[in-house]
């Protein structure tokens, strides 16, 4: 069985969340609670790479990250990923540095938005993900639409992100927050769907909460990680 590699602590929540829930599809998969798939977890500090993108110091970021993935490379993990979505700022350099393949949740969430058949999507994320161009790449180059919130909006978000979901905390307010900004994005931009594109959001969005699909990038990028195990089955 190939052996995954996550590159977590990008924030300690996410990389909570993609382990229970990558065991779960992995048993799920094999109808069976008696089997565990077999991983490594190299959890880094958010904080670091929050500060190489803020001070423009990517080949900083490419460095830490990078050396990460190596690592778990080293131990024998066959293939990785990185379990969040604004350290893929630079994950085209980093999987450059690896023998092994990485499986990218930008890329992935692409795919699943053209399996969905959407048009135009909304974005939501850190401030390092809604105002770079990583994220939006793919899509703008396939002739799909992707919108962000407001500067104002996207800066509220941000903060909610680090100072709250980062820490655990899920505040009703927030959320209401987010939903009338999300409601905006819909009645101003006519958005078809709504990217979770920070692997946070998913604790205080879900779907129901707006009449369009949403794009949980966690659980899209733990779907790709299972068709990796499998690929050796």
């Amino acid at each position: 069985m190939k052996k995954a590699g996550i590159v977590g602590g990008l924030g300690p929540e996410s990389t909570v969340d993609y382990y229970p829930t990558f065991i779960a599809k992995y048993q799920d998969k094999l109808n069976s609670k008696q089997v565990l798939p077999e991983l490594f977890i190299n959890s880094i500090n958010m904080y670091n790479v929050f500060a190489c993108i803020s001070e423009n110091r990517l080949n900083d970021l490419i460095e830490y990250v990078g050396d990460a993935v190596q690592k778990l490379e080293a131990i024998g993990a066959d293939f990785i990923v990185i379990s969040a979505n604004t350290s893929h700022i630079v994950f085209e350099e980093v999987r450059q540095q690896t023998k092994v393949p990485m499986i990218s949740i930008v890329e992935a969430t692409y795919e699943k938005a053209t399996e969905q058949g959407l048009k135009k999507v909304g974005l939501l994320g850190t401030k390092f993900t809604m105002e770079h161009d990583f994220f939006k790449k793919p899509f703008l180059d396939n002739g799909k639409e992707i919108v962000v919130p407001s500067e104002q909006d996207q800066l509220f978000i941000h903060e909610k992100i680090v100072e709250e979901l980062e820490n655990g905390i899920v505040n009703p307010e927030t959320k209401q927050s987010f939903l009338a900004i999300i409601r905006t994005m819909m009645e101003e931009e006519h958005i078809d769907s709504l990217i979770l594109g920070c692997t946070e959001l998913p604790m205080i969005l879900e779907e129901g909460d707006v009449d369009v699909a949403l794009l949980n990038t966690t659980e899209i990028h733990i779907d790709k990680m299972l068709q990796q195990v499998f690929l050796s089955e």
